[in-house]
């Protein structure tokens, strides 16, 4: 019998994705997906039910204090979605915080499910005002949820999801948390908080592929919401219960996801947990940013506000300057960045998260180096364009 071998050359490297995810992630974690798992069998279930426990623990929280987690099949806008769709009764109103794409398309969901909502939006660069969320709330008593994104990568800028509850819970309101780029990383206190819903996805910080999303909440706050929901397939409570019947989603999971992000979770642990990425990330971030400034490239926000997860840097006023051919020529070396997401002025995007290091981020600097000196870019940004006033648009 003729011994088929495989005789193709090993595969060229990837390039670096410098994105706020999907990200670059480690060669065990893609290793982890060589394997097919039966969606009903009990060991993949298992792994399912691992990885629920170790997010409660993750986040600090526990079910013994109250909270539980449900995985969704789809991306992190899904869960936001099914958020919405399943604890929003009929006769309640969300209150969106927006400085940026994912505030926005959270308005959108609100606006496709027929659920009334207001938006309370500030300057693409200046973070969300707990002042005027506070004045929002005791003007309308018909809100019954907040909603904030706690990293808004459209510009990088770090939202107060601590103060920003404190109102919340004050005023005896649901609060709804977006944390889909900065769980795992970035410190969040669910009690401290007051956080009732917290969303996020396998492929942020936690460093994993896409393919699930999860919700880590209150349960006796999901429960109350028995009945209510909009949707099939987006119902957290019917998935919830799946889940504590038989141990399985309730429609087709994403199984090599879930074998990756059960490897992800151990590399995380290995690193030390969230305190100790979000020193790589920091350390990636500064490198990045003092890296930049030094090539005459500056960043759209102010440090104050600025996380640690993306950059936004501003064009050059060189009018030879195309962001395309930029992009295109730095792809070309390996390295993949954004585009900018703004309205406010025009910026490309960089992201200090995933299987990256400080090295990573001095041969970026040295492409882009490279980069300018084949295209013959005068590297001069202008200043910042200052912080807009916040304001209530009522929808």
């Amino acid at each position: 019998m003729k011994t088929e071998t495989n005789n193709a050359p090993p595969p060229a490297r990837d390039k670096l994705l410098f994105t706020p995810g999907p990200l670059t992630t480690s060669h065990s974690v893609k290793a982890a997906m060589l394997h097919d798992a039966g969606s009903w069998h009990f060991e993949f279930n298992a792994v399912v039910d691992s990885i629920r426990e170790r997010l409660l623990k993750l986040g600090g929280v526990s079910r013994e204090q109250g909270y539980e987690v449900v995985l969704l099949q789809g991306s992190g806008t899904f869960g936001v979605e099914a958020v919405f769709q399943t604890c929003v009764p009929n006769d309640g109103k969300v209150l969106v915080l927006s400085n940026g794409a994912y505030g926005e398309r959270m308005i959108q969901m609100l606006k496709h499910a027929r659920i009334a909502h207001v938006a309370l939006r500030t300057g693409e660069d200046a973070p969300s005002d707990p002042a005027a969320l506070d004045q929002a709330l005791a003007a309308d008593p018909s809100i019954s949820h907040v909603a904030a994104v706690h990293c808004e990568t459209t510009t990088g800028v770090l939202n107060p999801i601590d103060e920003l509850g404190i109102v919340t819970h004050r005023h005896g309101r649901t609060y709804i948390v977006d944390a889909m780029s900065s769980f795992g990383a970035l410190p969040i206190d669910f009690a401290a908080c007051h956080i009732d819903f917290l969303i996020s996805s396998a492929n942020k910080c936690i460093e994993s592929v896409p393919g699930f999303s999860f919700v880590i909440c209150r349960r006796d706050v999901l429960m109350s919401s028995q009945g209510i929901a909009r949707s099939l397939s987006l119902d957290l409570i019917a998935q919830l219960t799946g889940f504590e019947k038989n141990g399985q989603f309730r429609y087709t999971p994403p199984t090599h996801a879930i074998l990756a992000f059960a490897q992800a979770l151990d590399e995380l642990d290995t690193e030390g947990g969230p305190a100790a990425r979000n020193a790589r990330y920091t350390r990636n971030h500064e490198t990045l940013v003092t890296g930049m400034r030094a090539l005459g490239f500056h960043p759209y926000l102010k440090p104050a506000v600025q996380s640690c997860i993306i950059t936004s840097f501003l064009f050059p006023t060189d009018p030879e300057f195309d962001f395309n051919t930029f992009y295109r020529r730095l792809s070309d070396h390996g390295y993949l960045i954004y585009p900018g997401k703004i309205s406010q002025a025009d910026t490309f995007r960089i992201g200090s998260i995933g299987r990256i290091f400080e090295a990573d981020i001095h041969a970026l600097l040295a492409a882009i180096q490279q980069t300018v000196n084949e295209l013959g870019i005068l590297v001069e940004t202008p200043t910042p364009l200052p912080t807009r006033e916040a304001e209530a648009n009522f929808n």
